[in-house]
């Protein structure tokens, strides 16, 4: 099994669900929480997991990723024991491949952790 991160993201601190994100969604499909990436954002939904990806100097260029919570086959938590910690990591391993998710300080690791099980798991 390839371990090396195929994306790897920074999650910087918890910001308002962005306005926009509403014509990308399904029918029956809610933002849960956002955080701020360093070139623009990532939206937990009740179905999925969507990163926007701002790109070129002008940052007009968006890509997006779009996880859906079923295509992750185990994922990982790691900080040093306290909630709001320096280098909190979260890892999916997914059908498409690895990410590595970086948490900065502030982020809550317990809470992500928590987020992504109830996805996974049915409970959301």
């Amino acid at each position: 099994m390839e371990t090396a991160p195929i994306v790897a993201w920074t999650f910087v601190s918890e910001i308002p669900i962005p306005d926009d994100i509403g014509p990308i969604l399904v029918a029956g499909e809610k933002p849960v929480v956002a955080y701020k990436t360093f070139r623009d954002s990532a939206v937990f939904t009740t179905k999925r997991l969507i990163v926007r990806d701002a790109q070129g100097l002008t940052g007009k260029k968006v890509e997006m990723y779009s996880l859906p919570y079923s295509a992750i086959n185990m994922w990982s938590s790691e900080n040093a024991g306290r909630m709001l910690d320096f280098n909190a990591e979260l890892e999916l391993w997914t059908r498409a491949g690895h990410i590595k998710v970086k948490l900065n300080k502030g982020v809550d690791i317990r809470r992500l952790d928590h987020l992504i099980s109830s996805a996974v798991l049915g409970a959301l």
